[in-house]
């Protein structure tokens, strides 16, 4: 379906394209005693990392990698106290199928150059190792620009409290990407039950 898509810009289909959406989302931040006093399944933020590098696309030495990306999850590994080997789960910023591939490699999971085929492989399905997006990501679910990361964080509690249903993942770890600006900006959070 995706090959026989409307072409954008060659080679990206239509279909290859997260659609920009309204919506919104919404997570309740607590100290953890007062979480447990509320919840049977409280959700902890092991790590919460930012970092930027410039827009302008041209000033980059690499546009298939995201400095602020590698940046951003080499501080939340840091801070976790983790490697990209503790992670179960992952939901990262598919704006474009490329973005996906360029993410899993970034974020450490899979070295450079080895992304699509690592997902060819299906090394990044719903019931791989690592699954990747088991939501479906932004292409799937849409694209809600402001809401986008606080939507995989809901994501990502879901997972781990046991409550997504039909695209359910086991872990204990998971870890939400966004990123903002064509790359200026991104982050990265290690959540955990």
């Amino acid at each position: 379906a995706v090959l026989r898509s409307t072409m954008i810009a060659d080679p990206l289909h239509i279909l290859d394209c997260s659609p920009l959406t309204d919506g919104s989302a919404t997570v309740v931040l607590a100290p953890a005693e007062t979480a447990r006093k509320y919840t049977d399944t409280p959700i902890y933020i092991k790590a919460s990392a930012q970092a930027s590098d410039t827009i302008s696309l041209h000033d980059r030495a690499d546009i298939t990698t995201l400095a602020a990306t590698t940046s951003a999850a080499s501080r939340a590994y840091k801070m976790a106290g983790m490697t990209p080997s503790d992670i179960d789960f992952v939901e990262v910023h598919d704006c474009f199928t490329i973005a996906e591939i360029c993410a899993i490699e970034d974020l450490g999971f899979f070295e450079k150059g080895t992304g699509g085929k690592v997902t060819e492989e299906g090394l990044t399905a719903i019931d791989s190792d690592l699954p990747v997006n088991p939501s479906g990501g932004l292409k799937a679910c849409g694209h809600p620009v402001g809401a986008t990361g606080i939507k995989q964080v809901v994501e990502i509690a879901q997972q781990l409290r046991g409550e997504a249903g039909k695209r359910q993942v086991a872990g204990e770890v998971g870890m939400a990407h966004n990123v903002g600006g064509s790359g200026g900006t991104a982050v990265v959070h290690i959540l955990t039950r």
